[in-house]
C-alpha cells in the first residue's frame, strides 16, 4: 500500500487571537495552537492533583470486572445522539475511500469537522469526563453474537470460526478491500464510510464491547449486511474469535477506543490486531493525549493509575503520549507512518468559553512480504 498522503494543514493558531477576543470568537475551532510554558507547566500541576489519590485496590478491580455494563448502561441511556457521524475521517483518513477525490468537498469537509467537534453547548460541559466527540466502547467480555448458519450447537464457537475461515467461507470473504472498526459504538464512524466508498468490492467488520451498542448498528436503516459485519467482541479475551482469518484485512480503525482498555492489557490487543492485517495494511488511530481538557477536569478520586482515570459513569479513560503509542505498534511489528499530536482550539461563542483539547493521530503499517 502507497503511503498517504497527508492531510492537508490547517491555519495554525496565531498568539495574537489569545489577546483579540473579538477575533477570537470568529471561529469554531483552531488547529495545531502552540501552548506556552505557563499553560503546559498549569496542565501538569492539574494532573498531579487529580492523580494524587489513587482509588482502593477492590474497586479498580470492580471497575474492570463491571465494565460491560458501565458501558451498555452509557448507550441504553444515549442511545446515539451522543456522538456526531465522523465525515471528518475522510480529510484525516483518506484510506477508508480510497478511491474518493482527494479534492472533492474538501473544505466542505474541513468545516463540517469544525462544526461537529465544537457542537456548541455540550463542549462545554465534559460530563462525567465524556466532552463532545469523545468515544466510545472498551473491548472486553463478550463473545461473537452472531455466527454463522452452518456451524451446529455442538461445535465451541472458536471451531465454528476456525471451520468458516478454512472453507474460504465468511462473512466479507468475497471483498476485495476490508476494514474493521473497533469499539464502533452506535456507528458514527461505519455508517460515514459506507456512505462515502461506493467501491463494490468494500466490506466493513464493525466490533464493540457493548451488546447494546451492536444493537444500535445492526437496527439503524443504514446497516446493509451485504457490506457489513456488526458483531459483539471482547478483544482483551484471546479465546474471542474474530470472524475473519489472520491477514485479511487492509484497514483496522481504533477511534477514542484503545484509551478506554486496562492499560497493561493495551499491547496484547494490538498484538492480535497486527495479525489480521494484510502486508501492507494499516492501523488507523486518533485518541486522547496527554493534557486534554478531559484530563484536566477529573477531580481527585477519580484516579485509577497513572494518566488513568474513571468517569463519574463508571467508563474509564487513559491519555497517552506519542512515544507510548509509537511503542505499542512497534512492538507490533508495524511501521510508523503518521504520529502526531492535534493541540485544538475549540471556542462557544455562545458562552464565549475556549477550550483546548489534545488529540494523538496515528498510522502504523504492516511491512509488506519481502519478494521472492
Amino acid at each position: 500500500m502507497a503511503a498517504p498522503r497527508e492531510a492537508p494543514q490547517r491555519r495554525p493558531f496565531g498568539r495574537r487571537f489569545l489577546t483579540d477576543p473579538a477575533r477570537l470568537f470568529q471561529h469554531n475551532a483552531w488547529d495545531n495552537v502552540e501552548w506556552s510554558e505557563e499553560q503546559e507547566a498549569s496542565a501538569k500541576s492539574k494532573v498531579q492533583e487529580n492523580s494524587s489519590q489513587l482509588l482502593p485496590q477492590d474497586k479498580q478491580e470492580e471497575y474492570e470486572v463491571n465494565a460491560k455494563r458501565y458501558w451498555d448502561d452509557f448507550y441504553k441511556i444515549h442511545e446515539n445522539g451522543f456522538f456526531k457521524d465522523r465525515h471528518w475521517l475522510f480529510t484525516e483518513f483518506p484510506e477508508l475511500a480510497p478511491n474518493r477525490n482527494p479534492s472533492q468537498n474538501e473544505d466542505s469537509v474541513c468545516e463540517c469537522s469544525y462544526k461537529e467537534e465544537s457542537n456548541n453547548e455540550g463542549l462545554g460541559s465534559c460530563e462525567n469526563g465524556h466532552c463532545t466527540l469523545e468515544t466510545r466502547a472498551e473491548n472486553q467480555l463478550n463473545l461473537i453474537k452472531s455466527t454463522p448458519t452452518f456451524c451446529t450447537e455442538e461445535l465451541a464457537p472458536q471451531k465454528c470460526s476456525e471451520l468458516n475461515q478454512s472453507c474460504g467461507d465468511y462473512p466479507g470473504s468475497s471483498a476485495s478491500y476490508r476494514i474493521l472498526e473497533v469499539g464502533c459504538g452506535a456507528g458514527n464512524t461505519v455508517f460515514p464510510i459506507l456512505q462515502t466508498n461506493n467501491d463494490p468490492g468494500l466490506f466493513v467488520y464493525c466490533c464493540d464491547f457493548s451488546t447494546t451498542a451492536v444493537d444500535l448498528v445492526q437496527n439503524n436503516a443504514e446497516y446493509d449486511s451485504s457490506r457489513c459485519f456488526a458483531f459483539v467482541h471482547d478483544l482483551c479475551n484471546d479465546q474471542s474469535p474474530f470472524p475473519m482469518p489472520d491477514e485479511s484485512l487492509d484497514v483496522v480503525i481504533l477511534i477514542f477506543v484503545l484509551s478506554a482498555i486496562l492499560p497493561e492489557k493495551m499491547q496484547c490487543i494490538v498484538n492480535r490486531l497486527s495479525r489480521l492485517l494484510k502486508p501492507g495494511g494499516m492501523i488507523l488511530l486518533r485518541d486522547y493525549g496527554r493534557y486534554d481538557l478531559a484530563q484536566l477536569r477529573f477531580k481527585k478520586g477519580q484516579c485509577l493509575s497513572d494518566n488513568f482515570y474513571v468517569r463519574g459513569d463508571g467508563t474509564r479513560v487513559y491519555f497517552f503520549t506519542q512515544d507510548e503509542l509509537d511503542d505499542l505498534f512497534t512492538r507490533a511489528g508495524l511501521e510508523k507512518i503518521q504520529n502526531l499530536v492535534d493541540r485544538r482550539l475549540q471556542v462557544n461563542r455562545g458562552k464565549q468559553m475556549t477550550m483546548y483539547r489534545v488529540w494523538i493521530q496515528c498510522k502504523y503499517c504492516k511491512p509488506a512480504a519481502p519478494q521472492p
